[in-house]
This record gives structure tokens, C-alpha cells and sequence, in this order.
């Protein structure tokens, strides 16, 4: 039985777009239910929302049988944290904060078993090679990986042309809400200086072959960035869409339940 084949990955060297998103409840439940909405990809944020290792299996595991394909976000790019990630069965991930070539060269070389990188070998025991099921997994997982990674600061938008030189890297996203804030404009990341920066971005990285992406949830924005040639894109994210929703039927009933804690939690 042969290693499945990256399907996220085709599509962005077919140069198709992509559209998704963004999983910060942390609940393989709730990612289970928009696994079934039609996006063609999730993202499971290891960064900024609560996934830990066994919260992001269980989120691989509720997703598997669906279209949509999940994307983890981790912390950092801890070669150990990537191993791990990686042996679960994540075949796409999105490293934050890269601000060097080396920095990209680095997580190309912890995501790649040898000799063409530094990856443990332990997939006789990982979810990843279907505990053996896929005999050939050692051979050809290091096709199967994609990977992304975070730009993010002015610092390494001055360094994008050699971060894109990187072999190994599949796709490069930019990060509105750091950049804005390394710009400026922290809170502003619809500003024009902040879209305009990020519209020269998406050009340089596009010229190298690369595909780009970013995280939109204004819906002309967004459409904008998809004119500029943005690949992936987020429109929304899990979180907000509850909150949204709650908020707005709360709204249409009048209900007028305090929003401070300790006044709508009586007798705490």
C-alpha cells in the first residue's frame, strides 16, 4: 500500500487556490464539524490556541475521513515538536516566525528523514506510516511533507528573496497581525501601508515559484489578496464565528445577560 499522496501540496504546485480555516477552539468535535463545511483546508493552531500533542491527534483523527485537509500550525520549529508532529500523522505544517534562510534550510532538514535530512526514524510505531501498513513510508515521506512557513516582521521581509530560495519550502505565509505590529500599526493589519507591503510580498514570493498565503477574514480584503495571487488563504476563523453568532442571536431576543464574569456568574 502506497504512502497517500499530499493533495494539499499538489494543488499548490498546480497553482490552484486553496481556501481555509482557522481552528483555535482546540476540540477535535468542533473540528470534526467544520471538516464537513466544504473549506479545502484547516488549520490547527499550536500557536496561539491551547492544541498540545494529544489534542492534535485527536483533531487528525476526527478530520481524516473528510476533504478538508488539516494544516498544523506549531509553536515553534522545534526539530523535536516537528518529529513528533510528523510521526501523528500531520503531513502539512506552518512553522511561525521565520526570519532567515538558514532559519527555513533548518526546518527543511528536520521535516526530511536521511540522508536528506536530520528526521528520527521511529515510523514503525507512528500513526504516520499506518504502524507499518505503508512499508515504503521511509521512502517516500519526505515527498509527502509540505512546508510552510511564517514570515512575519519587517526583519524577514528583508530576507523573503532567500527564504524563497529555499529548496524544501512549499509555500510561504504571511502574518498580518505580527507585521502589521513590527510596521506600526500593531492592531491595524488591514492598514494600506500594512496591505501594501503585503501585496509586494505575495509578487516576490510568487516570482520564486512559491506559493503565497495568508490569514483574511474581511471578505473584500481577502478577495483582494486572491487578485494579488495568494494562494492559501484563511477567511475566518473558528472562534469569531461563535462568538459572531452568539453574540448576534443573543442580540435579536433582547437578551441582556451581563458581560462581565462575575456579574453573569451569580453566587461566584
Amino acid at each position: 500500500m502506497d504512502t497517500p499522496t499530499n493533495l494539499f501540496k499538489q494543488r499548490l504546485r498546480c497553482g490552484e487556490t486553496v481556501i481555509g480555516l482557522w481552528l483555535a477552539l482546540a476540540d477535535a468535535y468542533s473540528a470534526e464539524l467544520c471538516a464537513g463545511s466544504g473549506f479545502d483546508w484547516l488549520l490547527l493552531d499550536g500557536e496561539h490556541a491551547p492544541f498540545d500533542l494529544r489534542t492534535t491527534l485527536a483533531a487528525l483523527q476526527s478530520v481524516a475521513s473528510y476533504p478538508s485537509h488539516p494544516i498544523v500550525r506549531l509553536p515553534e520549529g522545534n526539530p523535536t515538536l516537528i518529529k513528533q508532529i510528523l510521526d501523528i500523522g500531520a503531513t502539512t505544517l506552518l512553522i511561525p516566525m521565520v526570519e532567515s534562510a538558514a532559519q527555513a534550510q533548518n526546518l527543511v532538514q528536520a521535516t526530511r528523514y536521511p540522508p536528506s535530512g536530520t528526521r528520527g526514524v521511529g515510523s514503525g510505531i507512528a500513526r504516520a506510516s499506518q504502524w507499518a501498513r505503508f512499508p515504503r513510508y521511509v521512502h517516500e515521506a519526505n515527498d509527502r511533507v509540505c512546508l510552510l512557513v511564517q514570515v512575519e516582521t519587517v526583519a524577514a521581509l528583508a530576507q523573503l528573496d532567500e527564504i524563497c530560495a529555499v529548496d524544501g519550502v512549499d509555500g510561504i505565509f504571511i502574518g498580518p497581525a505580527d507585521l502589521s505590529a513590527s510596521m506600526g500599526y500593531l492592531g491595524e493589519p488591514a492598514h494600506p501601508n500594512v496591505v501594501a507591503r503585503i501585496e509586494a510580498a505575495i509578487s516576490v514570493i510568487r516570482r520564486h515559484g512559491k506559493a503565497p498565503g495568508i490569514l483574511c477574514t474581511e471578505p473584500d480584503l481577502a478577495k483582494r489578496y486572491i487578485g494579488s495571487g495568494a494562494q492559501f488563504l484563511a477567511v475566518g476563523v473558528d472562534t469569531a464565528l461563535l462568538a459572531t453568532a452568539a453574540r448576534r442571536l443573543a442580540t435579536a431576543f433582547g437578551a441582556t445577560a451581563a458581560t462581565d464574569v462575575g456579574l453573569s456568574r451569580p453566587g461566584y
